[in-house]
């Protein structure tokens, strides 16, 4: 393979585009080992610079184009409370982002007051500076790799000054952030900014989120982009990475940092049920991790009823009645409610 040479990135034109209505998705999404029940993306679409980011629910890097025009969502944090009030329960992902957009339209920060407002559990992907000004148990920041920036220590050392449990979420991508040396350095990167976690994430094996790691290589170096061609389309991923992740989490424990971000608590949510969710989904990782995913999925599934259960079930565990009502199984009815009445 041949590298292509790096050009000067042509100047970004992003034109924006006011939305009348907030733009939330509703599913099942994962990031970094955590459930989020609904996306709100404050702005739509991807433009500027760098040229290459990674979004750790798709687990893939993506481009971003020169010039686009981006959809900027309603500043009024009682829209986004409204629409957000009536979706499934669980914690709100919210973002990225826009830096060029944020200071003008403010769409980010009025969707992550909304979603407090609404109750909701919060995670604020990649925010744009200290927010919100009142930080709480119900907001965590996540603050993701991107190549043209591999140790963002600095946006990190900002959103812990201002309060804000934050961390590091990072992709294992072969040959490049898969080794050891790139990985403890990585972790010790998140370290010394004062991270409250810092999350390995497994990429999308697929063709196009291959082509796009070589891709975003060859831009950041070229010189690399050929050496690690083979391990990204011919090499073993499941040896290489699984091999990784072990890495990345006992390098995580001897600093003392958690490989999985807190589970925040929203303001209309049971902190036992909170904690109960925040334990199987620590659980899901680690039956994913031996690979198997059937017990895994079924954890995850526990975890949405907890979340949905509109309920404060520590109260039920004290009466003894939680495995009555706990619809997967005794022995993870038992793992749930030591986690119920430790709260």
């Amino acid at each position: 393979m041949e590298a292509p040479s790096r050009a000067a990135p042509a100047a970004a034109v992003i034109a924006f585009e006011p939305a009348e209505a907030p733009a939330v998705r509703t599913g099942e999404f994962e990031v970094a080992g955590r459930r989020v029940a609904v996306r709100a993306l404050p702005y739509g679409g991807r433009a500027g610079h760098p040229t290459f980011g990674f979004d750790p629910v798709e687990r893939v890097i993506f481009r971003r184009r020169a010039d686009a025009a981006i959809g900027a969502g309603p500043a009024d944090p009682r829209a986004w409370e409204a629409a957000l009030s009536r979706l499934p329960a669980g914690p709100v992902l919210v973002g990225p982002s826009e830096p060029a957009g944020e200071p003008v339209w403010g769409a980010f920060a009025a969707a992550c007051e909304g979603a407090r407002l609404a109750g909701r559990p919060v995670y604020l992907l990649d925010p744009p500076g200290a927010l919100p000004s009142e930080p709480g148990p119900d907001v965590v920041a996540l603050v993701t790799w991107s190549p043209a920036e591999p140790a963002p220590g600095e946006r990190i050392r900002q959103l812990v000054r201002s309060a804000l449990a934050a961390g590091y979420v990072f992709p294992l991508l072969p040959g490049w952030t898969s080794d050891r040396a790139a990985v403890l350095a990585l972790v010790g990167e998140a370290r010394e900014a004062g991270a409250s976690f810092i999350a390995p994430v497994l990429p999308d094996r697929g063709g196009a989120s291959r082509r796009t790691i070589l891709e975003a290589r060859a831009e950041t170096a070229p010189s690399e982009a050929e050496r690690i061609f083979g391990r990204v389309h011919h090499g073993d991923w499941e040896v290489e990475l699984t091999q990784a992740f072990s890495w990345a989490v006992d390098a995580a424990s001897q600093a003392n940092i958690p490989a999985i971000p807190p589970r925040p608590r929203g303001r209309g949510e049971p902190a036992a049920n909170a904690a109960a969710a925040a334990r199987l989904e620590e659980l899901a990782v680690a039956h994913s991790a031996s690979a198997d995913e059937h017990r895994a999925a079924m954890v995850r599934a526990a975890v949405r009823w907890i979340d949905g259960s509109g309920r404060d079930l520590a109260a039920v565990a004290r009466e003894g009645n939680f495995g009555r009502v706990f619809p997967f199984g005794s022995e993870l009815a038992r793992e749930a409610e030591r986690a119920l009445l430790d709260a």
